[in-house]
């Protein structure tokens, strides 16, 4: 062999040997994400922090939107808050169960009055009461009491509340808000110690008793944070609740956005609740769900105010990020102009919208503790995965006016 060939051989063996080289990211020096996600979806979330966060030089400080329960969190934390004050007696009666609630119906009220009772404002006892606490919790999980008999009714925009999640601040009625964190800050000491799995009985209920932080979201919240993101919560639960959760992982109470119910003149709560765009207080006509998400997000992070803030906004004024898991969260995480980040928990509008993924931004992942099995059947989105502003169901559209077609479920 000529010694020209066999050093050209030599060569190219030992290139091919040799580890590929890969360019150097522009965006290298940006915080990176860690831990495991679902197939690419670091590295697509990776990308977006890349190009949108201030390291990129881009300037600003894009702004990125989490929904709370089973987003930030495996289980949901107003409920464990709920829980734990069902079983330390922390709830006082209402005068009037009827004045908790708008929607509250005769059925409802007669349900409560036998197993609670009425009379002067004093704590109840439902640790000892579980036909009380059998009512409440029924009413909140299921809106009918235990009997069967529906517990709300009239008119309400199915976009905008769902009279149930607003009925849990006003059961606190009564309290400060600095008695409602004290009761959070004791439930979170206890689902947090308690394994995963784990159960309690409560009434003749069974719940679940633990509740852990996703180590994944609490990383990319960390990231988001460092590369100059302005991270914000937005939730249907409580605000004081929600406040305990999230400063504990470095979000503060002006970034937690949450059922914010108005007080008395001596600092009490009261069944009464901040309104959004051109709604006023009220015992919870808009609270931050499904629609109403994107109003508390307009008004509170943009300063959009009036009817508008129940709009899309233009492309600057919307976040880069948004995540969720339920139908809730579909409205805000749609808005997302940079990443609309999923957890599969077989909700029909959104997993509909993320499995049809219309801009190619959707991310769809398995929950990260207690993944649940894959949905048998498709979503049914060309009938009935659209929940109607009248409480209908019905097909879910595109923007372009175009169906979305069913879709199965594939990521689980």
């Amino acid at each position: 062999m000529r010694p020209l060939l066999a050093w050209t051989l030599a060569a190219a063996a030992a290139l091919a040997a040799a580890p590929t080289a890969h360019p150097v990211s522009p965006h290298s020096d940006c915080p990176r994400l860690t831990g495991t996600w679902y197939g690419d979806n670091r590295a697509r979330l990776q990308q977006v922090i890349d190009e949108r966060g201030t390291c990129s030089g881009a300037g600003g400080h894009p702004v990125a939107v989490f929904d709370w329960d089973n987003t930030v969190t495996k289980n949901d934390v107003t409920d464990a808050t709920l829980s734990w004050s069902l079983r330390h007696d922390r709830l006082l009666r209402p005068a009037d169960w009827k004045n908790t609630s708008p929607w509250l119906t005769d059925a409802a009220d007669r349900a409560l009055t036998e197993a609670c009772g009425t009379g002067t404002p004093e704590p109840l006892r439902t640790s000892t009461n579980p036909g009380c606490t059998d009512e409440i919790l029924d009413i909140r999980e299921n809106a009918t009491t235990t009997s069967g008999a529906p517990a709300f009714a009239g008119t309400w925009n199915h976009r905008r509340t769902v009279p149930q999640y607003a009925w849990v601040p006003q059961l606190f009625a009564g309290r400060t808000p600095a008695e409602l964190a004290s009761y959070a800050r004791a439930a979170r000491t206890e689902a947090l110690a308690a394994p995963i799995g784990a159960t309690r009985t409560l009434g003749t209920h069974t719940v679940p008793a633990y509740v852990r932080y996703y180590d994944q979201q609490r990383d990319l919240i960390h990231t988001l944070q460092r590369a100059g993101f302005d991270v914000y919560v937005v939730s249907a639960g409580s605000e004081p609740i929600t406040e305990v959760w999230s400063r504990a992982i470095g979000i503060d109470p002006a970034h937690t956005i949450a059922i914010r119910s108005l007080l008395d003149r001596r600092g009490r709560l009261t069944p009464l609740n901040q309104g959004c765009g051109n709604v006023p207080a009220t015992r919870g006509t808009a609270i931050p769900y499904i629609d109403g998400k994107r109003c508390w997000i307009n008004q509170e992070i943009y300063g959009v105010r009036g009817a508008a803030a129940w709009q899309r906004q233009p492309w600057p004024r919307r976040p880069a990020l948004a995540a969720g898991d339920a139908d809730t969260d579909v409205t805000f995480v749609g808005d997302a102009t940079g990443a609309h980040l999923v957890l599969n928990r077989n909700k029909p509008e959104l997993m509909c919208r993320a499995y049809d993924d219309a801009d190619g931004r959707w991310l769809i992942n398995p929950m990260f503790i207690a993944p649940l099995p894959r949905r048998p059947d498709p979503y049914p989105c060309s009938t009935r995965a659209h929940n109607a502003s009248d409480g209908a169901k019905d097909a879910l559209l595109r923007d372009d006016g175009f169906v979305v077609p069913d879709q199965p479920d594939t990521v689980f």
